[in-house]
């Protein structure tokens, strides 16, 4: 056979290029997986520390101004979503990554280390009240950049699976939290131990992976998308943000039912598989564990599945679905007293909301050129996600001490239904993207 009939090179230059993106994929997506952990530690351990720093004998008024907090985290996520989207558009995704699970690192110590009320009064709230504000800052930033990062590294084909590993880490996140949870009720600790002093061992640890994060980003190559602007004159993030106001609608448009779904399935599961279904804590916990395992590994199906159909009927399929389940499947999780049921209703919520969380980044990446993509995707993703993801748990928890909490279950649905109407007049970014644009 001759020389010129067998192609120079293929196996090993494709190899070689595959282990790359996956290794910066895997960097990209462990920062994330701890960013997500330090985090939901706190939704996580909420129902062991709130007794010690808002001080009530209803346990629902305590998780009440705990969700409050949790909410108050959300609001100055547009200002770290400008700060690091910025910063990843105007000197690296790289530098942005790192930067935002420093400022995690320590959010999470001052949680860590901060006295109860009983022993400094007010101050033991505001300085968890400011660890919330740091953590809601990096995870502002660390959004878009992640966001941007995991889809400029992916090859055009496959830019919906790779992508849709943002949200196995997120959930990842909160999986670890939840195992280190487990861990310290059955193996380490008493339960009397957890509520005295042991809820702050997962707030150290978290510190602890944020270092090792930072570390390993440091390490982590830049997108070629970036360094194609090399050179390049830069406008102000917002400036160039404000020449994309269709975008910028698409984003808060799309995102708002999904956020809204995302943290009611996950964040506040936990506090109404406990209080309102009425399953003790170990029960609850491996309810919850399961059903984001579950959650989990659709993430990467849906995304390849939008690699081959586009991300438009995935969104719709969420949209159509959410709007005419989210009533009856919250409905029936509140009937029920059996944790099998519950795993399998909260389970069911999950096919549908995946469809939009497997693929909600890689949308909003699509939607943007290079020059503004990390601030186009993370402001007004930020924006929405503090006006109806944050808030979520809180207006939950409201409703449920109005004696009304079947009224959130068609706040949510309407929230949806509102995403929905977007999703059907939006284009498909696989079919219509701005990933090869750089100016």
């Amino acid at each position: 056979m001759s020389d010129d009939a067998i192609p120079a090179h293929p196996h090993p230059i494709e190899y070689n290029d595959a282990k790359r993106r996956l290794k910066a994929i895997f960097m990209g997506s462990v920062g994330n997986l701890v960013e997500w952990y330090d985090f939901y530690a706190y939704t996580a351990f909420a129902l062991y520390f709130a007794p010690h720093f808002f001080p009530s004998s209803d346990p629902v008024v305590q998780q009440l101004n705990a969700a409050t907090l949790f909410a108050a985290g959300f609001i100055v996520r547009p200002i770290g979503g400008w700060l690091f989207g910025h910063l990843a558009d105007r000197y690296g995704r790289r530098l942005s990554l790192t930067v935002s699970v420093v400022l995690m690192c320590f959010g999470s110590l001052i949680i860590a280390v901060t006295p109860t009320y009983a022993s400094i009064g007010f101050a033991a709230p505001a300085l968890l009240a400011f660890a919330r504000i740091v953590e809601g800052l990096s995870l502002g930033g660390e959004y878009g950049a992640s966001a941007t990062y995991l889809t400029e590294v992916a090859d055009p084909e496959h830019r919906g699976f790779y992508s849709s590993f943002q949200y196995v880490t997120l959930i990842g996140g909160q999986l670890t939290a939840i195992l280190v949870l487990l861990l310290l009720q059955n193996v380490f600790l008493t339960h009397e131990q957890l509520v005295a002093w042991g809820w702050r061992i997962p707030f150290v640890i978290g510190a602890a992976l944020a270092i090792i994060a930072m570390l390993m980003r440091r390490h982590m190559h830049e997108t070629e998308s970036f360094e194609a602007l090399k050179g390049k004159k830069r406008e102000s993030s917002i400036r160039g943000l404000l020449r994309y106001p269709r975008e910028v609608a698409i984003v808060v448009g799309l995102t708002a039912g999904g956020t809204a779904a995302f943290y009611t399935f996950t964040t506040y599961m936990q506090t109404f598989v406990k209080q309102t279904v009425g399953l003790n804590d170990l029960t609850t916990t491996y309810v919850i564990a399961g059903s984001l395992i579950f959650a989990a590994a659709l993430q990467p199906i849906y995304g390849a599945i939008s690699d081959r159909i586009g991300r438009k009927p995935m969104l719709i399929f969420f949209g159509v679905a959410g709007t005419l389940l989210t009533v009856p499947i919250l409905t029936a999780l509140a009937g029920t007293k059996s944790p099998w049921i519950a795993f399998l209703l909260i389970s069911g919520a999950w096919v549908f909301v995946a469809g939009y969380t497997s693929i909600n980044a890689v949308v909003k990446a699509e939607l943007f050129p290079t020059s503004i993509r990390a601030t186009g995707v993370a402001v007004p993703y930020a924006l929405t996600v503090s006006i109806f993801g944050g808030t979520a748990p809180a207006i939950a928890l409201w409703f449920k001490t109005l004696g009304h909490e079947q009224w959130f279950y068609y706040y949510l649905a309407g929230v949806i239904f509102l995403s929905l109407l977007v999703y059907t007049t939006m284009r498909d970014t696989k079919h219509s993207s701005a990933m090869h644009r750089h100016d």
